[in-house]
């Protein structure tokens, strides 16, 4: 077995050492020490000397673990401003209020939960009272992601505020008609209220770190001075199990987010228990965030705590608390002072003695009530410790009891995440600690009331003026008053009218030289925000970097490798594109936060975030759903599209269900398009819906996801006649006909409608031809640009019809009278054309790719699949056999003819 002391040894015979002398007495003092005094008092001295490095700024690795203390002594905390009394009296009311609409709201069985805002009251109001900007400060405020589980407490300091009223409290959870309050921070429910969705877990974290790197690329590129903007982010210790959290916090020292802090409230559990029963959650994220780069300030115990640190002369409190696993701490919540002194203080002869000079009243408070996150003078010293601090994000690891002032049932009890309600007797005995002026007689037929001072009370004239100094209400979110973007030049998207000739073109280079075109527009060009995961070579948009440049807050700090090339790398500190590495979540981070400037920032950008298509969707769909929870705006671009199109990659990177798990999201426009001139119509409604001039019952809080594919094809020119652009918004079009085709089918040839999406058409317009040239078929062909619009629309017309409005869905107006079966191919699993089959009056019948991909070329995948010319072939005329329009034998011969 190998010496690790030898090993060590070795190590450091690697470093060059002038005077081995020196080093010797340094270590024969430490050894000496040890020997002495014990090896806890060698601990502490290498400790501090370590600090001491650090502070002076010597080059060391960092400590990552402090000990179990805050960071912030007694003595060295400021004196907060404003009336810490009148603050108490607002904090109770809303403790109570908050308490009072979710029990209140039991009787109908919508849930709701009160313990997590019982503990981190004193978080959001010491923010509240003291620092959260509000929308008329300078820049656009500060933004707050807002635990999603304290929601109860906001509401509460909102009804406190006059900005909501008891009807609505009294709807909590229950918002159908039309005045209730959603259970979480949800933008699209609550949008006057509500700027970001946080509760689902993970998403917050990450969210808040790349709209802080946001802020910088706004104020960077001269589109708004933000650098007065802070973001707040207020996170559960559990929730930082969640990979999401913690995705991106490199990214957030490496790029100095001095404007971003994560406030985690630490009462130590999670929905069904301890978040670290064995060990120490705290000690841990310090570790985590501290090895990341991160600032990290501790507010951990309460002012009750300092006699206890002030009799420690042998440092054997700091230990305990030190070892002491979170479940114990737990369990001394709930624990008289007999358990405490025996389990905690007796495990040390020192302990036992300090033991004797406290009295059970101390020590029940100290262990059942005084923590860090508990006191407003605590978090206000942690906040302007965060605020202040330069070149670096901060985490504050506030510790707090989960269900505090709610009583005995609630604090630390494992299962209160799920209680619901208080008792009449609980409500009284928490007014009684609140010292809340509400009488017996309040509670009418054992209702619960609300409670309020008054309009024109001190505690509201208080609150007031405390949000009006810091900039006005907060939460809120506001879709400043601005212009509609002036609309692109027509000669943008125009150029893709007339076709590419015979040159071969992948609508994903159509897209790409779309967006060279519209970042150089004079109006809307400097709006554009690309982002991409570190893939912008495969989708052919190097040829940007050098003219727009990869945004960096150090810009380029050396000699790219490429600089002689003409589409060398270029970063620049305004620089316009995100290139995110290989970050499908952190590229969507970024989407939400540019697609959102227009309420966040009273800016509107349009960001386009293109990306592997198999890579989006699967496995950033949650992401999607904030975004249009957090009604985002923007293009989606699912770039090497299809089932069949990326040729040898096969299973993970085959994508047959993006445009599937697209179509449950409200907010998303998907659409197949076929060919450049598609992209480019689309991209143009596009741009008008979302920033310019919508029409009358259009929704502009919508995002458009754009599949695109890697097969150079010749690209048509777009046909002529009235209702194309309209049918490729709407998602379905007649390309041709047979006889526009010059086909010449004969009189009484038998006929079928081919309806194809994406790359899929070209195989469809193949077999067109192959149906009329060898078995004198006819066949029409349409571009179906959107399965998923048209079925949107179909749904809208049947619910019309419970109304008693009478309208026919646009997918029954356009095949109407057209002559024929349908076949629909896509690149695709069939379920996606198929969303469509029941609104078709022809008798239908689909191909597509299912199953799991596949390596191979693409005719050798699409054979497989059975979506090919020649299978799309085979597929109409056993359509057309069942129907008795040409032989049964025509489909077995023309299966032995193509090897089917």
């Amino acid at each position: 077995m190998t010496d690790p002391n030898a090993i060590q040894a070795s190590e450091l015979d690697q470093l060059p050492d002038r005077d081995p002398e020196e080093t010797a007495e340094w270590q024969a003092s430490l050894d000496a020490v040890a020997k002495a005094a014990g090896p806890h008092r060698a601990a502490y001295l290498m400790r501090r000397t370590l600090e001491r490095a650090e502070g002076n700024g010597i080059a060391l690795p960092k400590l990552l673990e402090t000990d179990y203390v805050n960071t912030i002594p007694t003595a060295a905390e400021p004196s907060a401003p404003g009336d810490e009394e009148m603050e108490r009296k607002i904090t109770a009311w809303n403790r109570w209020n908050a308490a009072a609409m979710v029990t209140r709201g039991s009787k109908y069985g919508v849930g709701g939960h009160i313990a997590t805002f019982a503990s981190a009251a004193w978080l959001y109001e010491t923010g509240f009272n003291h620092f959260f900007k509000g929308k008329e400060a300078d820049g656009s405020g500060d933004q707050l992601y807002i635990q999603g589980h304290a929601s109860p407490g906001i509401y509460a300091r909102a009804f406190l505020d006059g900005r909501l009223d008891e009807q609505q409290l009294d709807n909590f959870r229950r918002e159908s008609g039309g005045n209730g309050l959603p259970s979480y921070p949800h933008p699209r429910r609550l949008p006057w209220l509500w700027e970001f969705p946080t509760v689902s877990m993970g998403l917050g974290p990450l969210s808040a770190i790349y709209q802080a790197r946001f802020n910088r690329y706004l104020t960077a590129r001269g589109i708004k001075d933000v650098s007065q903007s802070h973001v707040w982010a207020f996170l559960g210790d559990g929730e930082m199990d969640e990979p999401e959290s913690t995705a991106a916090l490199a990214l957030a020292s490496r790029e100095g987010l001095d404007n971003l802090t994560f406030v985690i409230n630490c009462n130590l559990q999670r929905l069904d228990g301890p978040v670290r029963a064995n060990f120490k959650i705290v000690q841990e994220l310090e570790a985590q965030f501290r090895g990341a780069g991160w600032n990290v300030v501790k507010s951990l115990w309460g002012n009750a705590w300092d006699e206890l640190f002030q009799l420690d002369t042998t440092g054997a409190l700091v230990r305990r608390l030190r070892e002491v696993p979170d479940a114990q701490v737990q369990t001394y919540q709930t624990r008289d002072a007999a358990y405490i002194r025996q389990d905690f203080f007796g495990k040390d002869p020192a302990l036992v003695e300090m033991a004797k000079l406290l009295s059970d009243d101390k020590i029940l408070e100290c262990f059942h009530l005084s923590r860090g996150g508990h006191e407003a003078r605590k978090v206000y010293a942690a906040y302007k410790a965060a605020v202040e601090f330069k070149g670096a994000p901060t985490v504050i690891l506030a510790q707090t009891v989960k269900g505090h002032t709610l009583g005995e049932g609630f604090a630390s009890k494992n299962a209160n995440h799920q209680m619901k309600k208080l008792s009449v007797d609980e409500f009284k005995t928490m007014r009684n600690l609140l010292e809340l002026p509400i009488k017996d007689s309040d509670f009418v037929d054992g209702v619960v009331p609300y409670g309020h001072p008054g309009a024109d009370s001190p505690e509201v004239r208080y609150l007031q003026e405390r949000r009006a100094a810091l900039g006005g209400p907060a939460p809120a979110r506001r879709v400043h008053p601005v212009a509609p973007l002036p609309a692109p030049a027509e000669k943008a998207f125009a150029s893709f009218d007339k076709g590419s000739g015979t040159q071969n073109v992948a609508t994903t280079m159509a897209f790409v030289r779309l967006i060279k075109d519209l970042v150089r527009d004079k109006e809307t060009g400097k709006r554009w925000v690309p982002i991409v995961p570190d893939e912008a070579r495969t989708f052919g948009m190097e040829s940007l970097f050098p003219s727009l440049g990869i945004y960096s807050p150090k810009g380029q700090t050396y000699e790219p490798v490429d600089r002689d090339q003409l589409m060398y790398y270029k970063e620049a500190q305004n620089g316009q594109i995100l290139n995110e590495g290989i970050t499908e979540a952190g590229s969507m981070a970024d989407f939400i936060a540019a697609s959102t400037a227009y309420a966040t920032h009273g800016e509107a950008m349009i960001p386009f975030y293109i990306f592997y298509s198999m890579f989006g969707w699967q496995r950033t769909a949650d992401q999607m759903w904030q975004l249009g929870d957090q009604l985002g705006r923007g293009f989606l671009v699912g770039a090497t599209a299809g089932r069949t199109t990326l040729t040898g990659e096969g299973l993970q990177h085959a994508d047959g269900h993006s445009p599937v798990i697209a179509a449950t999201n409200p907010a998303a426009l998907t659409y197949d398009p076929a060919f450049a001139y598609e992209v480019a119509t689309i991209v143009r409604d596009g741009i008008r819906r979302m920033y310019g001039e919508a029409a009358p019952g259009e929704d502009p809080n919508v995002f458009y996801y754009l599949t695109v594919y890697n097969e150079p094809l010749p690209q048509p020119a777009k046909p002529s006649g009235l209702g194309i652009d309209e049918g490729i918004v709407k998602g379905l079009y007649r390309f041709n006909t047979a006889e526009s085709a010059g086909l010449s089918p004969a009189a009484n040839a038998p006929r079928i409608q081919l309806l194809g999406s994406g790359t899929a058409i070209h195989w469809v317009l193949k077999a067109q031809r192959m149906l009329a040239e060898e078995w004198g078929v006819a066949s029409d062909v349409w571009s179906a640009t959107s399965w998923t619009e048209l079925r949107r629309d179909a749904l809208e017309a049947d619910a019309g019809l419970l109304r008693g409005e009478e309208r026919v869905p646009y997918v029954r107006q356009a095949l109407h009278g057209a002559e024929g079966p349908v076949l629909a191919v896509s690149d695709y699993m069939r379920q996606v054309p198929d969303q469509i089959a029941q609104w078709v009056e022809q008798d239908w019948s689909s191909l597509g790719a299912d199953g799991f991909g596949l390596s191979d070329t693409r005719e050798g995948a699409r054979r497989h699949f059975g979506v090919d010319a020649e299978s799309v072939v085979v597929a109409a005329l056993a359509q057309l056999a069942r129907r008795g329009e040409v032989k049964a034998t025509a489909v077995k011969e023309a299966r032995e003819k193509y090897g089917l």
